[in-house]
């Protein structure tokens, strides 16, 4: 979004005049990422997470290529080839370890995006499109990351691929034949690890196409903000640079010496003790189990135990899996209260704590062994995450009595800070203001 204060870009040198009218590139910059893009001053540090996700992909990139550049993508060798990199390559364990564990920071850094996105109601108008297209990298980066899991060709990459192809399987007709082409033949092996080598390869820079169009959307109506309140006017921005740009480095200080933290003291902490063990078909691990990111979701395909109206259990799981993730693309329709942010919709910011929790607990139930009572609770939980979504959010988003919204972002700032630097906090009387 352009305001009509935002300051224009105006080249210094010769060079710089001749360079702008033949490829503005350093014109987009200033008026994407720099001064010339005004925005809401009252974006707190959950506004930092965007920023680091896409910092955590460019590493992912950068020590994904290096890698690629010693595996060797054949079973007989995979495995060795990680060892290799790992012993053998300078710096080859920090590279590996940097991209293990950064695959993880990377989960944990959009996951905490989504949920503020959540909680601010960012997917609502006019940001529809900015919601689905975050959420088709969330799908990407799932891919991804399951490819770049079987790549080790240890026990549990192995097995994984098994378990999760087979998902496919439990479609009628066509389930066999989705489930033979994924893996090249009818289990995994040297066709599985090359397919999945050449799509983790090549899925990473479809996520960055996409993660362009994400933020593109995002500069059509602009960002939004804690209150949800639309900007009014210039009192109520500042520029991206230099107040978020000097924001964001703070943030992805605090971000890398967490991730230095991981790479260099306990890089495997996040794995599972089973894939340092070469990949063995005859040998099936006693619990089968995918990294941490995906646990709430394979909590949801465990929890379906019983045939339900002629549907086998394992279809209503597979169902239920896939449209725990699709849910979210309806969001922006179930949803319908015209109040945006949750810290002026009193019912709705409790109901989100409550699905934070239920979300929590589902993924330390997709961690645990498919036993009593891990099952039992994932039941219950899984049920209340579609009610949520398809019951109890349409409802409440209709009858839900709201706050008084304030009238601007700078009204909201001022009745937070104002008092304490003196300024009083006054103003207009806090007015609702509807999200169009």
């Amino acid at each position: 979004m352009s305001f009509p204060w935002a300051k224009q870009y105006q080249p210094t040198s010769e060079v710089g005049k001749w360079m702008d009218e033949r490829l503005p590139l350093a014109r987009f910059v200033h008026d994407a990422l720099g001064p010339g893009y005004p925005t809401p001053k009252n974006l707190n540090a959950f506004y930092n997470f965007g920023v680091l996700a896409g910092v955590a992909l460019v590493l992912q990139i950068i020590t994904g290529v290096v890698l690629a550049m010693h595996f060797a993508a054949d079973t007989r060798v995979a495995f060795d080839s990680v060892e290799h990199i790992m012993r053998d390559v300078n710096g080859g364990w920090m590279i590996r370890y940097m991209h293990a564990v950064g695959a993880s920071f990377f989960f944990g850094v959009v996951y905490i995006h989504i949920f503020r996105g959540l909680y601010y109601g960012s997917y609502k108008p006019p940001r529809e499109v900015l919601w689905m297209l975050g959420l088709v990298i969330f799908l990407l980066m799932m891919a991804t990351a399951f490819m770049g899991y079987v790549l080790v060709w240890g026990q549990m990459s192995f097995w994984g691929a098994q378990v999760i192809t087979g998902l496919f399987s439990a479609f009628p007709v066509v389930g066999t034949y989705i489930q033979t082409l994924l893996l090249g033949g009818f289990s995994p092996d040297n066709a599985t690890l090359n397919r999945f080598f050449s799509l983790h390869y090549l899925l990473p820079f479809v996520t960055f196409g996409v993660i362009i169009l994400h933020v593109w959307a995002l500069h059509i109506p602009g960002s939004n903000n804690p209150t949800g309140v639309d900007v009014k006017s210039e009192a109520d921005t500042v520029p991206f640079h230099p107040y978020y740009t000097a924001k964001d480095f703070v943030g992805l200080g605090i971000y890398l010496i967490l991730f230095a933290a991981f790479v260099f003291f306990m890089p495997n902490s996040l794995g599972e003790p089973d894939n340092y063990i070469p990949a063995n078909p005859l040998s099936t691990p006693a619990h089968i189990v995918p990294e941490w990111y995906f646990w709430p979701f394979y909590a949801i395909l465990r929890a379906f135990t019983t045939d339900f109206l002629g549907v086998p259990a394992k279809l209503w799981g597979v169902l239920a899996m896939f449209a725990s993730i699709l849910l979210l693309f309806l969001l922006p329709w179930l949803d319908t209260s015209p109040v945006r942010s949750n810290n002026y919709r009193p019912l709705s910011r409790l109901l989100f704590w409550v699905f934070v929790v239920v979300a929590v607990v589902l993924g330390v139930c997709g961690g645990k062994p498919a036993e009593e009572p891990w099952v039992r609770l994932s039941q219950v939980l899984t049920a209340y995450y579609f009610a949520h979504f398809l019951i109890i959010l349409p409802i409440v988003s209709k009858l839900e009595k709201t706050k008084p919204l304030p009238g601007s972002i700078s009204e909201a700032v001022l009745a937070k800070y104002g008092s304490k630097s003196g300024g009083g906090g006054g103003g207009a009387a806090p007015v609702a203001q509807p999200a169009e």
